[in-house]
């Protein structure tokens, strides 16, 4: 009797799962819904790969690519009438530790970076407070702030070159009225350099911009702590205001010695825009002299190595900077 009802059991209960296994919030439709999210994450990331592809398409043709060619160019003496270019192995390397320009323009180019950062940095993290306190119009300000960060770089040399002009300038005419004899900012070859780090202080909105919004994340209630404990605005600012901010410091800095070490607008369209210019080798910047080698000279091959030396120099510069920097950088899961 047993034996002729265990079949029986076992029926019922496999009846049973089928049935659950069709309701809704059974086995069988609980299967059913990560295959279809997972159906629908692949559709997803097939959209989103096709949306970049352009991008990536472009970058591949007209940076990896044009970088490779570079290199490539760079190890010949390319010819661009012909478009060949004939292998001549690391000359064109060696070429640059016998060409004494391309030190005068590594040296100023150094020291225009070792100059123009800390200012760049100081002046827009000052601007950014300034900015933070302001509470009614404060879009209006920003907005007048950032305006010169849109100013083409020619009207702005054009406005600056007026500005700096030894005798007529406003510049020299506001320091004649505290008797002050103001410089030849554009002759002199001792004044060249911070000429253009004047231009380049113009247009530090971007990195003011990245300060800015680095303030506004500082939690209040730190401040109105230390406001208990009697810490003063200068207190403040040091315990935590630069802490918290370090980041951004540290994204600023990085990103203002790489533009720094890539220097050409400013110092092109005030001195070398024609043939005029008083301080040809204080002015000589290492982007202008490759400019020159490469579409006055049309020595490619050269131009080409000068722009992996400096890649190299910057890269080498940027790891460094990385490498220590992220010691004095406060992030927010740090203990």
């Amino acid at each position: 009797m047993s034996a002729t009802l265990r079949p029986s059991t076992t029926t019922v209960e496999e009846g049973e799962a089928s049935a659950r296994s069709l309701l809704p919030g059974g086995r069988r439709g609980t299967a059913r819904r990560p295959r279809v999210k997972q159906h629908y994450n692949k559709r997803e990331a097939v959209a989103g790969y096709l949306f970049i592809t352009p991008w990536i398409i472009g970058f591949l043709v007209f940076t990896a690519g044009a970088m490779i060619y570079s290199l490539y160019i760079s190890f010949s003496n390319y010819n661009l009438a012909t478009n060949r270019a004939r292998p001549v192995g690391l000359a064109n390397y060696a070429e640059l530790f016998q060409d004494p320009r391309v030190g005068v323009s590594l040296a100023n180019t150094l020291f225009y970076a070792v100059m123009a950062v800390p200012l760049e940095i100081a002046f827009a993290l000052a601007l950014a407070l300034l900015l933070n306190r302001v509470g009614r119009g404060a879009g209006v300000f920003r907005t007048l702030f950032y305006l010169p960060k849109m100013t083409p770089a020619v009207a702005t040399a054009a406005i600056f070159f007026l500005l700096l002009n030894g005798n007529t300038g406003a510049i020299n005419q506001f320091l004649r009225f505290f008797g002050i004899a103001g410089p030849q900012w554009l002759v002199d070859p001792a004044w060249v350099k911070p000429s253009i780090v004047i231009m380049a202080l113009w247009t530090v909105s971007g990195t003011m911009v990245i300060f800015l919004a680095a303030l506004k994340s500082v939690p209040t209630e730190l401040y109105e702590v230390a406001s208990l404990d009697g810490a003063g605005a200068v207190r403040k600012f040091f315990s935590i205001t630069l802490p918290m901010i370090s980041g951004a410091m540290f994204f600023n800095v990085i990103v203002l010695t790489i533009a720094a070490f890539q220097v050409f607008d400013q110092a092109y369209l005030l001195f070398w825009r024609d043939q005029s210019n008083a301080s040809p080798e204080a002015s000589l910047f290492y982007a202008i002299y490759l400019f020159q080698q490469a579409f006055r000279e049309f020595n490619f091959g050269f131009a080409a190595a000068m722009a992996w030396l400096l890649f190299v120099i910057i890269m080498a510069i940027t790891v460094i900077q990385v490498r220590f920097g992220n010691r004095f950088v406060y992030y927010e899961g740090d203990r």
